[in-house]
């Protein structure tokens, strides 16, 4: 089920305020894309961004939750994407492959400022 909230538009909860910033710090870093950040259930974050190699091509949503998988992640609580692009569908499958029970995706414009709330 997927239901964008867009009537909250800033997070009260400071674990998704920090995954918001670790998206927007790693976008800024190295001037990728994208940025994404998420926060498996054990609390863990995971902060990537997209890869635009001639052979490989990944968003930063496909990073942050392979770096989440490999390090053991039971499943995902929230996910912050840094850039000017909508939630893809693939994104959306991604993340819903490894998601508990009500993901909150944060979409982010550049400065970080939040756009829309998704709940899958």
């Amino acid at each position: 089920m997927s239901d964008t909230m867009s009537d909250v538009l800033e997070p009260t909860d400071p674990d998704d305020r920090k995954i918001i910033i670790l998206a927007r710090a790693a976008r800024s870093r190295t001037n990728a894309a994208q940025g994404a950040s998420v926060r498996d259930t054990d609390g863990r974050t995971y902060a990537a961004t997209s890869v635009a190699l001639p052979s490989l091509q990944l968003s930063a949503v496909q990073v942050a939750v392979s770096m989440a998988v490999s390090s053991g992640a039971p499943g995902l609580e929230a996910v912050a994407i840094n850039g000017p692009e909508t939630l893809s569908e693939q994104d959306r499958s991604v993340i819903t492959d490894l998601a508990a029970e009500g993901v909150a995706v944060w979409l982010t414009d550049a400065a970080g400022a939040v756009r829309e709330r998704i709940q899958l």
